[in-house]
């Protein structure tokens, strides 16, 4: 993030939600710049995150997950498609998954009861927003909340992130209360991020009882015309929540790591599958490889560029050691949780 923002005029606010772990310590350690607010307790995606703007100065504001890597242009090339949008509601970017794979979530329909409807029943293709591919730009419905831009003057004309939802719809909630104020919002296509998905909540039972009782609250909350479609609907997302719903989580054999560095870090050789080979190369000749990018060597940028263009027939799984710090982090599914792994 701190890397992202050297260019242009920002500051970092950090919303911790009552965490369990040492997250408040390292933030203050490692990044003293940001500005670090501790609720004493877990208010929720939308409200903790209204807190937040609460204290933003900047006439935009940048909504984004723990869970995500910025590439070292992502906000001067939104900022700049911001500003020659005189319509522009919320901005957002083309989401990839730790393994490099495109998140069609990054752009999607409004997801009506007819169209929710079809996506319970297995019929996606118009819950996404398909007239755009992932490296297109363009107007879209419904942005992802991992990543969401727009002027701090809208974010408070539609009284930002509705508080019933506590975790999941919100996104499309506040997506869709932009539109009805008037406004357009933008999938760029032009930058990618990486979000890791599983770092923010694990895909199972409980989740999907969240997920699919927050779309009822999104239903009675826009949709009150469309009674006997919301009826049906809510008797589906009743079942789905009850039952939970099958997420399967691809197993990926891996045989050797590769470090991509300017140096030889020992620590690395207790903690990585071996055999190890350390090489200030960056290829596409790997194969069921554990493969370590050490940024401060490589831009944030190359190391995601790298994970969109590989060959996913290879089964290669991707670690990030971060700049300065004694750990590394990376997901190898959209749907499972990610891992960190400490190092001396």
């Amino acid at each position: 993030m701190e890397a992202a923002t050297t260019s242009i005029e920002a500051e970092i606010v950090v919303v911790d939600n009552n965490s369990s772990d040492d997250s408040c310590t390292m933030v203050q350690q490692l990044f003293p710049r940001v500005k670090l607010i501790s609720n004493k307790e877990n208010f929720g995606f939308s409200k903790g995150n209204n807190i937040g703007v609460a204290q933003a100065k900047g006439e935009y504001i940048c909504v984004l997950n723990p869970d995500t890597v910025v590439a070292e242009d992502t906000f001067t090339k939104i900022l700049a498609f911001a500003d020659s949008k005189s319509d522009a509601g919320v901005i957002g970017c083309q989401l990839i998954d730790g393994r490099g794979n495109f998140l069609p979530e990054s752009k999607r329909e409004v997801p009506t009861p007819k169209i929710a409807l079809q996506k319970l029943l297995g019929k996606t293709k118009t819950y996404y927003y398909n007239s755009l591919i992932p490296d297109d730009i363009g107007a879209t419905d419904i942005l992802v909340g991992a990543f969401m831009i727009l002027k701090r003057r809208v974010y408070r004309e539609v009284k930002g992130f509705d508080e019933d939802y506590f975790m999941y719809g919100e996104d499309i909630d506040l997506s869709y209360k932009v539109l009805k104020a008037g406004y357009k919002n933008y999938y760029y296509g032009g930058s990618a991020i990486i979000h890791f998905k599983g770092e923010s909540t694990l895909k199972d039972k409980v989740y999907s009882k969240r997920f699919y009782n927050a779309m009822g609250i999104f239903y009675r909350k826009h949709f009150t015309k469309s009674k006997l479609m919301i009826f049906v609907v809510s008797r589906v997302l009743k079942l789905v929540s009850l039952f939970g719903h099958s997420f399967k989580t691809e197993h990926i054999l891996i045989e050797q790591s590769k470090v991509v560095s300017k140096d030889i870090d020992k620590r690395l050789k207790n903690i990585l599958i071996r055999p190890i080979t350390f090489t200030s190369k960056l290829d596409q000749d790997a194969n069921n490889t554990l493969i370590v990018f050490d940024s401060d060597y490589l831009s944030f940028k190359t190391i995601i560029n790298y994970m969109k263009s590989h060959d996913t027939t290879k089964q290669n799984a991707f670690r990030i050691l971060l700049k300065s710090s004694n750990f590394i982090l990376g997901s190898d599914s959209s749907t499972g949780q990610g891992e960190v792994i400490h190092f001396n």
